[in-house]
């Protein structure tokens, strides 16, 4: 039987696409890998007890959209977070925000729009599921560049109007996966009145927002509240960057009554409810914020050693939030080639996270690197990248 087309032409995800570009190259120091988004941050303290607590809860079936306590608990963030009142009829709980940024599409995104099939846009570069949701609900994922010219942000207005007016769905990621840019109320405003005047939803992913530099970043469904546009934003968040829980996965969204009671009917047929001892976890770590504060002040001193280390390389840009740094290279995968060769050290080609569009891939000039390892560590890693990349060339 054959793979479904819209399934088939999709690029390799980028981690074995980086698996095959480094095969057979020894590194050449010490490895140390700085590609995945994955915290190394301790973990909250309570985590082992409440398992403990509720380890007899394997036994029975989860609660598909969460727990009363996990939901409430979510509302109340939402509350501490962005002065947002929302009940818990409109919060799922989800297992990760990858499934979220998936399944929504399959719950909203309709088979036409306008009589025409549906667009999705989304950021370029972008985080991989973004296209995958696209292709699965069969629209056309439309790339938009995120660059510099744009302060790394999609400049969704600029599309023609004939476009918006068949898109379904815009994503948002903020701060951004890779560049660290902060969408500012701003920019939330003004996506908030397009989408309203071309008729499309929001999904505003922002698993990265308790990372940030100067400033907490505003949330979406937030301004759009505000702006009495709340039922145009669907927002996606999770444990794994805030809470340094990603093997928990443990997320939620948010957003209508209507838009939240869809996809809640799509899991009740087709998901994967976390466990009742994960959603006792989450509920106990969105009620908690030390460990949070404990955790950004560890990023907030990477940044300082990064702006530090790589201040003087040209084109350099500290992010405003998230962990990654977005470096400007010749060329990625030949500067992911030769650190690795040359230092050890492992980062991703920011073209893997692009798409070429017009015979330009957005992300070809720069590389990722996960600023998720110790101080110390990260500190020496990003004084041999230098080295190898900057002082001597690539």
């Amino acid at each position: 039987m054959a793979i479904p087309e819209r399934f088939s032409n999709l690029p390799d995800y980028a981690f074995p696409r980086l698996r095959k570009l480094l095969s057979g190259i020894q590194p050449g120091g010490e490895p140390m890998v700085m590609t995945i988004g994955e915290p190394r941050h301790a973990m909250p303290d309570f985590v082992a007890s409440v398992m403990a607590e509720h380890i007899g809860e394997f036994a029975k079936y989860p609660t598909n959209e969460g727990t009363q306590g996990l939901l409430d608990a979510i509302s109340g963030w939402l509350q501490r977070r962005y002065g947002l009142q929302v009940a818990p009829e409109r919060i799922m709980a989800l297992n990760g925000t990858r499934e979220g940024l998936f399944n929504a599409a399959l719950a909203l995104c309709p088979e036409w729009k306008n009589g025409e099939r549906p667009a999705v846009l989304m950021p370029n570069p972008f985080y991989q599921v973004y296209t995958v949701a696209a292709a699965a609900v069969n629209a056309d994922p439309v790339y938009v560049p995120a660059t510099r010219d744009t302060d790394d942000l999609p400049d969704y207005a600029s599309l023609p109007t004939d476009l918006l007016d068949r898109t379904a769905i815009a994503y948002i990621c903020s701060p951004a996966n890779p560049q660290g840019a902060i969408a500012s109320v701003d920019y939330l405003q003004e996506l908030v009145t397009l989408a309203a005047r071309h008729d499309f939803l929001i999904f505003s992913d922002e698993c990265y927002s308790e990372i940030w530099r100067d400033t907490p970043p505003p949330g979406a469904l937030a301004v759009a509240t505000a702006m009495g546009q709340a039922d145009r934003v669907v927002m996606f968040n999770s444990l794994s960057k805030r809470s340094n829980l990603p093997g928990l996965r443990s997320g939620f969204v948010a957003g209508s009554a209507e838009n939240i009671a869809q996809i809640r009917k799509l899991r009740s047929f087709a998901g994967a409810p976390l466990s009742l001892p994960a959603q006792r976890i989450s509920e106990a770590a969105w009620r908690d914020e030390a460990h949070v504060t404990a955790s950004l002040r560890l990023y907030q001193q990477k940044f300082t050693i990064a702006d530090r280390v790589l201040g003087n390389v040209p084109g350099y840009q500290g992010p405003a939030g998230g962990f990654f740094l977005w470096l400007p290279v010749e060329d990625g995968e030949a500067a992911a080639k030769t650190l690795w060769a040359k230092a050890g050290i492992q980062v991703l080609p920011g073209a893997y996270l692009s798409r070429e569009v017009g015979g330009r891939n957005p992300g070809a000039g720069f590389i990722r690197v996960a600023l998720v390892g110790p101080a110390d560590e990260t500190e020496t890693a990003l004084t041999r990248l230098k080295a190898v990349l900057y002082d001597a060339g690539e």
